[in-house]
């Protein structure tokens, strides 16, 4: 068959072992799961509320257009139904923008390290791929705007930024958005919008009314705690909604999804809840690492990447033979550093308790 010669040498998107899989391999009874950036306190009671009342057949297709979890979204977000566009996950958004607008005479540019799956799409398209080296766990701007090209399309800003937790401050991005060509769609990917809690964040959504070639992505998987039920969303400009509509497959959020995301949005006293319960376990995570004199970059998420001063893979390893699975960094582009989600405060003191075992036999 005559494959795109770019899917032959692409490796698929390598999720992280599965809590059943580590108990098998390790012969263990219980396990902790701190890999995914999930949420350790679960969803929403409204939530699970609006999932247990739903009565309606399985065998009817999602409402195509997602109209109540649009309209709920546009009210909470203070932004008409038509600035929004709905995903199975943000991950199938970011598949969308790239459909639509990348090709083997375009170009990308994106930060290294950043979220695998800009560059997994890219590659899929078939586009050139510049990537543009952190500085000292923190987006090059400057150097991102350098690389532009007359072929680029799209830049990724992902803020917070996936593997390192930083994020962007709003002179800093206001001042990039200012000099991106209009023609180039920038792409402000928000998962862990929730979490952050800096003075100087920005906006997003109002900056998509000042910028008309930004489009904000954010997904129901993390704070919210539906990642099950893959839920995200973007806001943009309603031209570039309209224009994203077409490569968007029918029927991609799944009624369920629909369902508890609009419930969740309706109870931000959980989303508090949880962002606070977060910076709790972060303050855990940062006491340990100044014990042991360990580096690592003050997280605006619900992770935090800690450099171990050894093999990540090595790190990884030992803490599955004590129960617990976190992330190494080697191939998130940290190779002596371990991601580590924030759990609840048992799960953290646990994980703790076990690397702090790693480190004295070490």
């Amino acid at each position: 068959m005559r494959w795109k010669e770019q899917l032959l040498t692409l490796t698929p998107y390598q999720p992280g072992k599965s809590i059943e899989a580590v108990k098998k391999e390790f012969k263990l009874d219980q396990i902790v799961k701190l890999a995914s950036n999930e949420n350790p306190f679960g969803c929403s009671k409204q939530a699970m509320a609006a999932l247990q009342d739903h009565q309606s057949s399985m065998a009817i297709y999602p409402d195509g257009y997602a109209t109540h979890l649009r309209e709920t979204l546009a009210s909470f977000l203070n932004v008409d139904v038509e600035e929004l566009i709905l995903g199975n996950g943000s991950d199938n958004l970011i598949q969308i923008i790239s459909r639509a607008l990348l090709h083997s005479n375009a170009s990308t540019i994106m930060a290294t390290p950043t979220f695998s799956q800009y560059k997994h799409n890219a590659v899929i398209e078939g586009a050139v791929i510049k990537e543009i080296p952190l500085v000292e766990g923190e987006h090059d701007l400057d150097a991102m705007l350098e690389a532009v090209d007359e072929q680029t399309n799209i830049i990724w800003v992902c803020s917070p930024n996936n593997p390192t937790g930083t994020y962007i401050p709003e002179h800093k991005l206001s001042n990039f958005l200012d000099r991106v060509p209009s023609h180039i769609l920038v792409v402000l990917d928000e998962a862990y919008y929730e979490y952050v809690v800096a003075d100087d964040y920005y906006d997003s959504i109002n900056l998509t009314r000042k910028y008309e070639n930004l489009i904000v992505l954010r997904t129901f998987s993390k704070v919210y705690g539906l990642a099950a039920l893959r839920v995200g969303y973007g806001v943009a400009n309603p031209a570039i909604i309209k224009a994203l509509e077409p490569a968007r497959e029918p029927f991609n959020v799944n009624t369920l999804g629909q369902l508890a995301a609009a419930a969740a949005v309706k109870d931000q006293s959980f989303v508090e809840e949880c962002k606070i319960k977060n910076r709790q376990g972060l303050e855990q995570f940062y006491s340990f690492c100044e014990k042991f004199d360990l580096n690592y970059y003050p997280s605006q998420t619900n992770f935090i990447l800690i450099d171990c001063q050894t093999d990540g893979d090595e790190v990884f390893h030992y803490l599955q033979t004590k129960g617990y699975i976190v992330r190494s960094g080697r191939p998130l582009g940290f190779p002596t550093a371990v991601r580590i989600t924030v759990g609840s405060f048992d799960q953290n003191e646990g994980v703790l308790n076990a690397l702090s075992e790693f480190l004295a036999e070490k």
